[in-house]
């Protein structure tokens, strides 16, 4: 039986950034209730950034039910990263919560050796935290918000990785969030689709260079998903269509696009590395 999503048009509805999962309409799935693991990742520990909502979340939920202790990464949502480590820890699988601002190298190295500290070592690094505004118009954006693009969005990726593959042993998986942005550029994501473009070929250059380490690098592309980041950088009209062109006719949920990490993340992805898994609900990867 194929469950129902919810479709469009969602509730109109407008938060402040970063926004909150709990005041969403509906709710983001974010598998809790559905993913059902296979111990695909026993033994294994996974860093994910952005991991206390959305596809984060998502992640988080699905790697502790394949048996990975995990490390959420998050700025300083408590609430949401509390509610993803019960997840984690109702899996059986140890949580570590860790705040922070990935724009920061020291932060990132910190937060690489924090997670070998705490959990023993570092198998899985999952670049997914992200920072997204919208603007009609060039001249709306400031030179400090474009840094903050890029430094949330490529840079910290460049840290994290780099701090991480000293750690990662043969069979370690860095898995990058990417966007169908990369290829499809929207106007009004200007900064957030030009650090995609980047993440993608970083990913590519990334795996090349880490291919003799025994070290595997690959990246999700998602497209529209029903995440805190829609109300809190569309306009409530779009963000109650948020989806309805795609040929599925609505929003992706979170839970979607578990599935596609935990491939990369494991051996059912073993011969994949440089590769960008689209997730787009079928809009075409261009």
């Amino acid at each position: 039986m194929i469950e129902e999503r919810p479709t469009p048009p969602y509730p109109e509805q407008r938060q402040d950034p970063p926004g909150k999962t709990a005041d969403m309409q509906p709710v983001p799935d974010h598998g809790e209730h559905s993913y059902q693991g296979n111990r695909r990742l026993e033994g294994k520990v996974a860093l994910i950034t952005g991991a206390d909502s959305g596809i984060g979340k998502a992640v988080a939920v699905a790697f502790a039910r394949e048996g990975a202790d995990v490390v959420i990464s998050f700025l300083n949502e408590f609430e949401d990263a509390e509610d993803t480590a019960r997840w984690v820890r109702d899996a059986g699988r140890r949580a570590v919560i860790s705040p922070g601002d990935i724009t920061s190298e020291d932060h990132c190295k910190e937060l690489i050796q924090h997670t070998v500290r705490e959990l023993g070592s570092i198998d899985i690094l999952v670049n997914n935290a992200a920072f997204q505004r919208t603007y009609a118009d060039i001249s709306d954006i400031s030179a400090e918000e474009w840094d903050q693009t890029f430094r949330t969005n490529i840079y910290a990726p460049f840290f994290l990785s780099k701090a991480a593959v000293p750690y990662m042993r043969p069979g370690s998986s860095i898995i990058n969030t990417t966007s169908i942005q990369s290829r499809q550029p929207s106007s009004h994501l200007l900064a957030y689709a030009s650090t995609k473009g980047a993440v993608s070929n970083f990913t590519a250059g990334l795996a090349e260079m880490v291919a003799e380490k025994g070290i595997r690098v690959n990246a999700v592309a998602p497209g529209p998903i029903w995440t805190p980041l829609i109300p809190s950088t569309m306009s409530s009209e779009k963000t109650a269509k948020f989806g309805q062109n795609t040929l599925i006719g609505r929003a992706g949920q979170p839970a979607e696009l578990a599935g596609a990490y935990v491939l990369l993340a494991s051996e059912l992805g073993s011969y994949m590395t440089g590769a960008v898994v689209p997730v787009t609900g079928g809009e075409i990867m261009i």
